[in-house]
């Protein structure tokens, strides 16, 4: 039989698990605190300084980038992360600082390169965010030397900027005062040329120097010409576009776009609503019931039919007035077409006679500003190599550190804190995980399909020990009445209770369900047939001389075996002492014949029977008995094991009729609490007080009672 899936967890449940697990959590927790804090406490006392610097990105050389614009590199705060860990920058601190004579000695480390690795290691960079700020930190054992290292790698740094910026400075004057040595020699010789053809071509020009040409006057009409030109031919196309349009259309589609077609004609306007109105008129007559030769119907269609002649006159009109506007348009267009072509034939003979002079002069007047700006660019960086040149500033020098910065005590006692909370109940709840014991009443109703009959609280005594009216007895009561209630055949007298394993409290819950059928009137037997390691009749005091075993292999009478007990209504039959071969008689004709004679003398009769699991006795009084319950001890043994208890008493022939849910821890098991709360009905405030010390004598009582038998129950 397989089990069904596992139920997935709700929050009660998880609750539920965190109760019944805190010893494990306060366990791992406590150590995994303990344990940060003794690591925290044992690791060296570390010091940390921090300088910080301010890093000018593209300084060296931002003022020979095209167009003299700064762009933003993404990459460069991580350049300068590298460089500042570089050799070339770490390496003089080393020696500045003659690191390597003091970690010989303190570390044992001689290799050049293990002490730059190390250094290396002490120091972390971080970029200020949003700014152009680096603080370099140094983490050492030594307050003096963190300060120390810290303010040596950012010197260096500096260094290493100022000379980077000053070497790429002096090439790139070089380059530049070549360039404008070059560019003097090209605007020279275009000057040249362009002074030969003004004399060759005879051109008279005042200001040879200067940008401005005299063809630009001619320029600006032939201009002025080309947008008349363009602005006609835009008119034109608009009036042909719209005549094209009006004239394709019919008098109807013309009157139903007249508002998108832009028509400016007044009469159009004021006609086409009266016309609409006719028409809406009419309609609405002829669909209110009135024939068309009503004198009302023939009003409005002689008024509609009279717009219409009106509308239809019009548009005609408005055809023939576009065509005229078109053709006037085009007209103009052609004029202004003729004048464009003569002031482009008079330009281009301008520009033939003068077109080599003016190319030299535009030549030469480009050529002279290059060379004008290359002069300045190269006199003003001259100027500023004079400045000193400043690509790292440092902001803030290292100081000594007064406290420790490793290792953070708070920050690590809470992670500790932190992870042992998640650490404990991550183990708490793999062990429920892997815990496959009966938790729930819905365990034992959905993996073994059995009712169940009643919950017993953890801590519960054998009752004919208590008050009568003790409420411990009270889950006893249920379990009595579900018994009654559940059997099938009310002539089944005889019930025996079964277990997986010892220590279940099987014998416990048989005596006490015995002792709620006594009270009930009900007279009740309890019969001791655990031959192997018999119990009842130290439970009730009483000889176990003569027993069960006497019937059996001695054929003593019954009567002579039953024994009263301090309890109305209730007997008992122990099992006497073992002699070879009486666990064989309980499979015999004998022990039938027995349970059909006490049917007649008793109401109810309760047989004690051994572990299911493991010996033949349990199977034997199964199939003999008219009922049999399952004792199932909360959170113990796991549901395969109880499943084939349940598969014992069924492949025995026996009648199950439920299962008892025994040692229920309710203090942490809340969800059980609804059904112990019998509990609350059994205190009465009024004497409380006066019956507080006797109950807790009688509750001592019964402990020491309980406390005694339990080191052979099972």
């Amino acid at each position: 039989m397989n089990e069904p899936p596992v139920n997935k967890l709700h929050l009660l449940d998880y609750l539920r698990v965190v109760r019944v697990r805190w010893p494990i959590m306060l366990v791992i927790f406590l150590l995994v605190v303990v344990t940060t804090a003794t690591i925290t406490f044992l690791l060296p006392k570390q010091y940390e300084s921090t300088a910080l610097i301010q890093v000018q990105q593209n300084a060296d050389f931002e003022i020979f980038q095209q167009g003299g614009l700064k762009g933003t590199d993404p990459r460069f705060t991580t350049t300068q992360f590298e460089i500042i860990q570089s050799k070339e920058v770490l390496q003089p601190v080393i020696e500045k600082l003659n690191l390597a004579a003091k970690w010989a000695e303190r570390y044992e480390i001689k290799s050049r390169e293990l002490i730059y690795k190390k250094l290396k290691k002490m120091m972390s960079l971080e970029e200020e965010r949003n700014t152009d700020l680096i603080s370099i930190s140094i983490l050492s054992p030594d307050k003096q030397e963190a300060a120390d290292i810290a303010n040596g790698i950012a010197d260096s740094y500096q260094q290493a900027r100022i000379h980077e910026q000053q070497s790429w400075v002096s090439k790139s004057l070089s380059t530049l005062e070549a360039e404008v040595e070059k560019q003097r020699t090209k605007t020279e010789k275009l000057r040249t040329v362009a002074a030969e053809n003004r004399v060759k071509f005879g051109i008279n020009d005042l200001n040879p120097e200067s940008v401005e040409d005299p063809m630009q006057a001619n320029e600006r009409v032939l201009m002025s010409v080309e947008e008349e030109v363009s602005t006609q031919r835009l008119k034109t196309a608009a009036w042909a576009a719209k005549y094209d349009q009006i004239s394709k259309m019919s008098d109807d589609q013309i009157m139903a776009s007249i508002a998108t077609l832009e028509v400016e004609d007044q009469t159009i306007h004021q006609i086409l609503p009266l016309y609409q109105e006719a028409a809406s008129e009419a309609a609405r007559l002829i669909k209110g019931g009135y024939g068309l030769n009503h004198p009302m119907v023939q009003s409005q269609t002689a008024k509609k039919e009279t717009y219409w002649k009106q509308l239809t006159g019009r548009i005609e009109g408005l055809r023939v007035a576009l065509l005229a506007r078109l053709n006037t348009e085009k007209d103009s267009l052609k004029n202004l077409e003729e004048k464009l072509n003569e002031s482009r034939a008079e330009q281009q003979t301008s520009k033939t006679r003068a077109s080599s002079y003016y190319e030299a002069k535009n030549n030469y007047i480009q050529a002279k500003k290059v060379l004008e700006a290359a002069e300045t660019r190269f006199w003003t960086e001259m100027m500023q190599r004079s400045m000193p040149l400043n690509p790292a500033i440092i902001w803030e020098h290292a100081e000594v550190a007064e406290y420790a910065a490793r290792p953070r005590i708070a920050l690590n006692l809470a992670l500790g804190v932190f992870f042992g909370l998640v650490l404990g109940m991550g183990v708490a709840f793999f062990i429920e995980y892997l815990d496959t014991s009966v938790k729930t009443m819905e365990d034992i109703e959905t993996y073994f399909g059995l009712p169940v009959l009643a919950v017993v609280p953890r801590g519960i005594g054998v009752l004919m020990d208590l008050p009568p009216d003790a409420p411990d007895a009270e889950p006893y009561r249920i379990l009595r009445t579900n018994v009654e209630f559940n059997k099938k055949d009310p002539d089944a007298k005889v019930i025996t209770l079964v277990s997986g394993g010892p220590g279940e409290g099987k014998s416990t819950t048989l005596v006490n369900l015995a002792y709620a059928f006594a009270q009930s009137g009900l007279k009740t037997l309890v019969v001791d047939a655990d031959l192997r390691r018999p119990r009842q009749h130290q439970i009730f005091a009483v000889s176990n001389a003569k027993g069960l075993t006497d019937y059996l292999s001695k054929g003593v009478p019954i009567d002579e075996l039953i024994q009263p007990t301090k309890v109305e209504n209730l007997q008992m039959v122990p099992s006497g002492k073992l002699p070879p071969g009486a666990i064989a008689m309980l499979n015999s004709r004998r022990m039938l014949s027995l349970i059909s004679e006490l049917k007649k003398q008793f109401d109810m009769i309760l047989i004690d029977a051994p572990p299911i699991l493991g010996v033949s006795d349990s199977s034997v009084i199964v199939r003999a008995v008219d009922l049999t319950i399952i004792v199932i001890q909360h959170r113990r043994f796991p549901r395969s094991m109880l499943l084939r208890v349940k598969n014992g008493v069924l492949n025995a022939g026996g009648n199950l009729l439920g299962a008892v849910l025994n040692n229920v821890d309710i203090r942490l098991d809340q969800y059980y609490q609804y059904q112990t709360n019998y509990y609350s009905y059994h205190q009465d405030p009024a004497k409380e007080a006066k019956s507080k010390i006797k109950a807790d004598k009688q509750q001592l009582v019964a402990e020491k009672a309980s406390r005694g038998r339990s080191r052979d129950e099972y």
